[in-house]
């Protein structure tokens, strides 16, 4: 099988374009092909009584819920109706709260900071995380800042390990 390309095949894409293209296509011998064999036979194997036809049961997702009912029950199910509550006009940025666990908090300070016996003062919102969790305990004290503090963190806070200052984005 080899390309054939003709130069009626070349295609531009008009004037206000400078672009063209080749289009090619694989050309399959003739002598070849499944319709020499079938020549002679009338229905060319596709039989007298159902005919070949374009698109005897509807194009593309025609049907699902009238005669391919059960191929799409069977193998999509839930295709079709809805979910949930409707929301008008949501607005995803006052759910956007990235948040970050108090064990990871230490990794935002420098390192310089991390080795002195200083306590460093980390705000987390620089680093676009909103709000801090309380899973882990950091290497050693430090104050932290954050839009917002789960219950957990501030529960775990009480044993003065670390230092919560909940505020807004200065901006």
């Amino acid at each position: 099988s080899s390309r054939v390309v003709s130069d009626s095949a070349r295609v531009s894409s008009g004037p206000w374009l400078s672009l063209s293209f080749w289009v090619s296509w694989e050309k399959m011998t003739t002598r070849l092909r499944r319709t020499r064999k079938r020549r002679g036979s009338i229905t060319m194997g596709y039989g007298r009584v159902g005919k070949h036809r374009k698109h005897p049961s509807g194009r593309g997702n025609a049907g699902g819920q009238h005669h391919q009912r059960i191929n799409f029950d069977k193998y999509h199910p839930g295709y079709f109706g809805k979910v949930g509550m409707r929301h008008w006009h949501i607005k995803k940025n006052s759910e956007f709260c990235p948040t970050v666990n108090v064990a990871k908090v230490m990794s935002f300070a420098p390192e310089e900071e991390r080795k002195d016996n200083k306590v460093p003062v980390i705000d987390v919102t620089k680093k676009g995380f909103f709000k801090v969790l309380g899973r882990g305990v950091p290497a050693k004290p430090v104050i932290v800042k954050a839009r917002f503090f789960s219950k957990f963190a501030e529960k775990k806070n009480q044993g003065c390990r670390w230092s919560l200052h909940p505020h807004r984005l200065s901006d």
